[in-house]
């Protein structure tokens, strides 16, 4: 009675899990027999293009809102000090080098700060 009671948990629990699966997606084939056979989408880990788009949207404004408030001496004197510190710093002050749209962003800014 137990193996019986097991056997029936195990295929309970199979369904259950390719029911979960299939919820998200399935494709259905015919087989050479006639039988439609459902099979749940396998999903492929994608790139969140939207989610880096705003991330590096955020860090171009950020970096253009801090050349609008220090000034474009002011900011350039910060990163040069960075460029002559530790590889973490300098690594920083590559990043934080002046570049054409974050100069636009901050020009834009500057009337408002």
């Amino acid at each position: 009675m137990t193996d019986a009671t097991n056997g029936f948990g195990n295929r309970l629990k199979k369904v259950q899990r390719k029911h979960a699966r299939m919820a998200r997606g399935y494709d259905c084939k015919v087989g050479r027999d006639g039988l439609i056979v459902f099979k749940p989408k396998r999903r492929k880990p994608g790139v969140p293009w939207k989610g880096l788009a705003l991330l590096l949207m955020g860090f171009l404004g950020f970096k253009g809102l801090v050349m609008a408030h220090m000034g474009p001496d002011g900011y350039a004197e910060r990163v040069a000090q960075m460029n002559a510190g530790s590889v973490v710093d300098q690594f920083g002050a590559t990043i934080m080098q002046v570049d054409p749209l974050s100069e636009f962003v901050a020009q834009q800014l500057a009337p408002f700060i």
